[in-house]
């Protein structure tokens, strides 16, 4: 008969052993527990559970269907230019003409494709070197989430990419939230932005409802989940409305239909977009008091009947913090004057144009009827 002598074992292995065959014994119970306690919930409430796993499944397939449509979308929209790696951010853009560099910068929730649907940038290719920037998050660009994307971080961003371009001076047009990030470059970088067309800006903060609601996609966790389930459904449904809003009181031209507006609906795209809406009041609250050391020429367009921007709030009021500045007020358009009022916003730019030229030209401050 053989004998095992286990007294050899050092006590601390014995120990531990022990402990994790307790460890392991105490999870199984915990699980064991757990499922109970699902089981008795079940019982309880069947039809609340059951709705929950419902909820649960819609979601999911929500997911892959939106997944399956942002995948069509890119598939049937490829980029139309070129990339730039800008600081790890893989950036998009359009360059046409040639002459004295012109930058254009889309609002929020828009593309490259806005300008050039309007036939803005084919029309600017006649006379200037026009690049058209997909800003981060938009049409084909990133958004790293590591940066939180305000005008002054855009600015930054697009100072690199242009002096990779070789551009060392230009004129500046933003719409919408894209007035935000050209003030921005003119303020950082004076040198650079040698004039500014901002069209339909939001300039100074104010009491806006919308942007709670607007800024839902971006929230921590539950954002994501808005953003790759409810969130493109809802903008299908509501796209229709929002047209109607920026637009009137005028229409959406036939032109406008070859913006891919699917590109709009793209998980990713409604993040970027939450994003700056949240980022809206506190950027115009951070910027507004600088808008005087603004020295270029500067020209402010805005449609007078702005559905989504109170213009005298907003760029008559910019107008009067800009002593050098000219305000183009184009009667019967709304947010979208550069769709609508192509030619008056093209007027704006070879004014500044001009203006940047020769010093001795530049206006004191104005307002003029723009002709529709």
């Amino acid at each position: 008969m053989v004998r095992c002598n286990i007294s050899w074992m050092a006590p601390d292995f014995v120990h531990a052993t022990s402990s994790a065959t307790m460890s392991s014994a105490l999870r199984l119970r915990s699980r064991v527990s757990l499922l109970s306690n699902i089981q008795t919930i079940a019982k309880a409430h069947p039809y609340a559970v059951a709705g929950g796993a419902l909820t649960v499944g819609v979601l999911a397939i929500s997911a892959l269907v939106n997944r399956r449509f942002a995948r069509a979308a890119e598939h049937d929209n490829p980029p139309a230019g070129q990339f730039l790696d800008v600081n790890g951010v893989r950036l998009h853009y359009l360059e046409r003409g040639s002459g004295e560099p012109l930058v254009l910068l889309h609002g929020n929730g828009s593309m490259i494709q806005d300008f050039e649907s309007s036939g803005l940038l084919d029309l600017a290719a006649r006379t200037y070197r026009v690049i058209a920037f997909d800003r981060p998050g938009f049409g084909h660009s990133d958004r790293p989430r590591s940066v939180v994307w305000t005008p002054a971080a855009q600015a930054e961003l697009l100072r690199s990419a242009l002096d990779r371009l070789g551009v060392s001076g230009a004129i500046v047009l933003g719409h919408s939230w894209g007035a935000s990030v050209a003030v921005a470059l003119a303020l950082k970088y004076p040198g650079l932005a040698r004039g500014l067309v901002l069209v339909s800006g939001y300039y100074y903060p104010s009491f806006r409802p919308d942007v709670v609601a607007l800024s839902a996609p971006a929230a921590p966790l539950i954002g994501d989940v808005l953003g790759h389930t409810l969130s493109p459904l809802v903008s299908r449904l509501m796209w229709p409305l929002m047209m109607a809003k920026i637009f009137g009181p005028q229409s959406a031209p036939e032109k406008f239909d070859a913006f891919p507006k699917e590109m709009t609906f793209r998980p990713s795209q409604i993040h970027a977009s939450a994003a700056e809406s949240a980022l809206m009041i506190p950027d115009a609250f951070s910027l507004h008091d600088a808008y005087p050391k603004l020295k270029m020429p500067v020209a402010i367009v805005a449609g007078d009947e702005d559905r989504l921007v109170d213009v005298d709030a907003q760029s008559a009021r910019l107008h009067g913090d800009i002593p050098q500045s000219t305000f183009h007020r184009v009667p019967g358009n709304g947010h979208m004057v550069h769709q609508t009022a192509t030619d008056a916003v093209m007027s704006a730019i070879d004014e500044v144009a001009r203006d940047g030229s020769n010093p001795d030209r530049r206006p004191a401050s104005s307002e003029v009827q723009s002709a529709a």
